[in-house]
């Protein structure tokens, strides 16, 4: 099967999905900066949220460009990722609403831990397919941030009970770790 579907499907589960992450934000009540205030642990959850969902949008259309060719199980591990790309908005809004306590924190965590899995799955899914002499292969090599981003996840989620602010700045440390793309499939892709 080609991959346009694959690639367009995704694209537009990753649109909703933001779309409905802005949706959350509330217009405040009145007409002074102080009544944004209450809004900025929202926004700032929403924020991270969004740089998080374009990491892994723009890392997911970079690994796209090494595949030619899906099968059911590159389809179902995408599927797999995309289900836990789409409770973002929730475990967004749980934590801004509840201004990063502990549980929805955690829980944001557990999202976002469980998105890497799905990414990473999906990544030996298409190497599996491809081979391990494959352009994705050869490309990902031992994938250490992707590892070192899943392990800081986990840290994270347990640590949200000692101070979730703890947690805030591991996700925010991720997203940074990312926020430049994912360059060793370009510079893979752009050598052959």
């Amino acid at each position: 099967m080609h991959k346009g579907r694959l690639e367009a499907f995704s694209d537009g589960v990753i649109a909703i999905i933001i779309t409905i992450m802005v949706l959350e934000l509330k217009v405040p009540h009145g007409t002074s900066l102080d009544d944004l205030r209450p809004l900025l642990p929202i926004a700032a959850s929403y924020a991270l949220s969004f740089a998080n969902v374009g990491i892994f949008w723009n890392n997911h259309h970079h690994l796209l460009h090494t595949v030619d060719h899906v099968n059911g199980s590159i389809l179902w591990a995408n599927l797999h990722f995309l289900f836990w790309l789409s409770l973002i908005p929730f475990s967004t809004a749980w934590m801004g609403e509840n201004h990063a306590a502990s549980v929805p924190t955690a829980g944001y965590g557990v999202n976002l831990l469980m998105a890497a899995i799905g990414y990473m799955l999906l990544v030996r899914s298409i190497v599996r397919s491809q081979g391990e002499e494959s352009r994705l292969a050869k490309a990902i090599g031992a994938d250490l941030k992707g590892k070192l981003s899943t392990f800081m996840y986990a840290v994270a989620i347990p640590a949200a009970w000692v101070s979730p602010w703890i947690s805030v700045g591991l996700y925010v440390a991720v997203a940074l770790i990312w926020f430049v793309p994912d360059s060793r499939i370009e510079r893979h892709e752009r050598n052959q």
